[in-house]
């Protein structure tokens, strides 16, 4: 399948070690993940060197890579950037893609992004609701609300975020897992413990949301795919997503 390739008019810096990489008002947004987009950056537009190490890559539908080195003021990224010179996809033949995570930071406009970019096709509404909702583990109620606020987010189920007075506290255990969103920020995980087993990571909560999603600071999210949620009393099915 060949992947959209489309130009978005946002200013895209990139760095590392604090050192510019690259500066574009024209980066390309290139669909290789049905999920989300990557960035793509016109070779132009770097102050970084690229070096050759002499690996390749291959895909399916881009063809044939140069891999990289990405050297800026003495510090290297190794094997961060690809390019696919030769492309059957026209659009790609003069653009550079950095690995997002070799990056120490990206920032759309003068926003730092997170995980990847954000898909211009993507939605996330937060709506406040007085629907019932009830979440049990194992047969054990752990949560109970008439006050949720529930994350609408294109392509995923809806997320129903729980004031924390509303959720059994006394079975929460701290987890060290954290996880990043560019649409809602940086996530904090709880354990469950029902009896003697400890059901790891299944709830979340974003203390310090990005701004579009101040609405679910503070409150806890239960995997809809892990747990049974009921909703004014009707039991839910059970999504098969990513994070099933």
């Amino acid at each position: 399948m060949t992947p959209r390739v489309e130009v978005s008019a946002k200013r895209v810096r990139v760095y590392l070690a604090g050192r510019l990489v690259a500066e574009s008002t024209r980066p390309s947004l290139v669909w290789e993940v049905p999920y989300y987009p990557a960035y793509y950056l016109p070779a132009a537009d770097l102050a970084a060197k690229l070096e050759a190490t002499g690996e390749s890559t291959h895909s399916p539908s881009r063809g044939a890579g140069t891999i990289y080195d990405v050297v800026v003021d003495g510090h290297v990224a190794k094997g961060a950037a690809v390019r696919y010179r030769d492309s059957p996809i026209l659009e790609l033949r003069d653009l550079v893609r950095l690995d997002w995570s070799a990056m120490d930071e990206w920032l759309e406009e003068d926003e730092p992004v997170y995980v990847h970019p954000r898909d211009p096709y993507k939605r996330v509404d937060v709506l406040a609701s007085s629907r019932h909702v009830v979440v049990e583990v194992d047969g054990v109620r752990v949560a109970d609300s008439r006050a949720p606020r529930i994350l609408f987010e294109t392509s995923l189920p809806p997320r129903y975020y729980l004031p924390l007075t509303d959720v059994r506290l006394d079975l929460l255990r701290p987890s060290h897992t954290t996880t990043m969103c560019p649409y809602k920020g940086t996530a904090s995980y709880w354990n469950i413990a029902i009896g003697d087993v400890e059901h790891r990571d299944l709830v979340w909560c974003y203390r310090y949301p990005v701004p579009e999603s101040q609405k679910i600071a503070g409150l806890a999210c239960f995997y809809n795919e892990k747990v049974d949620i009921f909703v004014d009393g009707e039991l839910q099915e059970r999504p098969k997503t990513p994070f099933s």
